[in-house]
């Protein structure tokens, strides 16, 4: 292992001044950056297409916060439905808590959209426009000349047009892509809040890939601080084998002809690759790191290293503590069956109380600060107002309610039956008339029916205030 120990008070992006050191990473290549590729494609398609895709009516993924409507794979919640969407969270927490025992930081390398965007699309395009690591460490410290401001404005061009472009598909998630398309066809003039709105997320999505970067993941993201809690030394984490690497006197530079063994020098030639590709700025033979985001990008550079001096793959790898210390293979834990059990608990939760959930929710409350009256005939009638949620991709036709619990009429306000509009609000007023006999109390609990034609399709109970005199 590393003798100093400085690097541990220190991170890869500040420099001895406290100021931001640039990182120019070297082009990754390799299997692992092959397999990340077409993993890293297949979620920014899924990203980009979720907000458009519908099922059974219903958006894939939405999130609108103003309208606290969301929908997610398809099934649509309401601020009803609130513990569904909170236990929805819990699950994708707990799924990550999992991984990360399990297998690292792999959802920041593989499935993070800071990582997909950043390493796979911007970064992509500023390897094409300024050149790999030495082009672009070069054209940093160059003047700004001719050469200079045109790549860097062509950069910036792009960047840009790309943050809108995310910002777009960012703001279909928020207000639903059927409005955002509406949005579009009716022109940015008649819609400046939005546009104003959308510009300001371009300026945030610019200002983090274009800028801000690495950065995200070492000072802002909270994720890479939970691994000194969720990580052991049984995760498997990106990790240099430092048995192999250092041997007995350590890393020792490449001489051709040299028997390492006998000089009691490891497999590490401190060649700095894996530092130079490293896109976070780090030395992986120091050990795991609060920086280190698991892309593997060092496991490709090793293995290249390895192969061009006949030494065999596999010095920086998918590895635990364990493992290269212990030669111990991956076990499942007692710690690994706990997630594994309250995960579990959560999805059947979760999937219970969605085959349970009503397609119709009703609430119906007295009128606030409304007396019962008393008509002829003995009866007793209370005012209501009453709401109904359809959460449904279809109309909910002839609607009608009925007393379940005592012999009595509800009348509405205006209309009998109506129909509730998919994914609509019906609100309105309506009258419960009891016989006074058919009551036990002052304060009645009643069962309220909520009929589409014949079928019932929700109940709900309502309080009935009578005369005390009349218990």
């Amino acid at each position: 292992m590393a003798q100093d120990e400085n690097f541990r008070d220190t991170i890869g992006t500040i420099n001895d001044e406290g100021k931001r050191a640039w990182i120019f990473p070297k082009k990754p290549s390799g299997k692992f950056y092959e397999y990340r590729k077409w993993v890293s494609y297949a979620l920014l398609l899924f990203l980009v297409a979720s907000p458009f895709i519908k099922i059974n009516g219903n958006q894939f993924l939405m999130f609108n916060v103003l309208e606290r409507r969301f929908n997610i794979f398809g099934f649509p919640f309401w601020p009803q439905d609130f513990h569904l969407f909170v236990i929805s969270m819990i699950i994708g927490v707990i799924f990550i808590a999992l991984f990360t025992v399990a297998f690292g930081r792999i959802f920041c390398g593989w499935m993070c959209p800071q990582t997909i965007f950043l390493e796979m699309v911007f970064r992509r395009i500023e390897f094409w426009i300024d050149g790999d690591r030495g082009a672009q460490t070069k054209l940093a410290r160059q003047a700004w000349d001719a050469e200079k401001i045109r790549k860097r404005v062509l950069k910036w061009i792009i960047f840009f047009i790309i943050s809108f472009l995310i910002a777009n598909v960012f703001l279909a998630y928020l207000i639903g892509s059927d409005r955002l398309i509406q949005y579009i066809t009716d022109g940015p003039a008649n819609h400046v809040s939005t546009l104003i709105s959308l510009l300001i997320f371009t300026g945030i999505f610019y200002f983090i890939f274009a800028w801000f970067r690495e950065q995200v993941c070492i000072i802002a993201c909270p994720y890479g601080r939970m691994q000194g809690v969720l990580l052991d030394n049984k995760t498997i984490v990106v990790a240099y084998d430092h048995k192999r690497g250092e041997a007995e006197n350590g890393r020792k530079k490449w001489r051709k002809n040299e028997d390492r063994e006998e000089l009691g020098h490891g497999d590490c030639i401190d060649c700095m690759q894996c530092v130079n590709v490293c896109p976070t700025g780090i030395d992986i033979r120091n050990g795991t790191q609060l920086e280190c985001v698991n892309c593997t990008a060092c496991i490709d550079e090793c293995d290249t290293i390895m192969d061009k001096v006949n030494l065999p793959k596999g010095l920086i790898r998918y590895a635990s503590e364990d493992n290269i210390e212990k030669k111990d293979k991956f076990k499942f834990t007692p710690r690994l069956k706990g997630y594994s059990a309250v995960l579990f608990i959560l999805v059947g939760v979760l999937i219970g109380m969605l085959f349970l959930r009503n397609e119709l929710e009703a609430n119906i409350l007295r009128l606030p600060g409304q007396l019962y009256e008393h008509k002829e005939g003995n009866i007793i009638s209370n005012v209501y107002t009453f709401k109904l949620v359809n959460k449904t991709s279809r109309d909910i036709e002839d609607v009608s309610f009925k007393l379940l619990s005592h012999k009595g009429t509800i009348k509405l306000v205006r209309h009998e039956d109506f129909v509730v509009s998919a994914q609509e609000l019906a609100e309105g007023t309506l009258f419960i008339e009891i016989n006074n006999s058919a009551l036990n109390g002052d304060k009645d609990k009643l069962k309220i029916g909520v009929y589409s034609g014949d079928k019932l399709v929700e109940t709900t109970t309502a309080r009935f205030l009578a005369p005390r005199s009349y218990k």
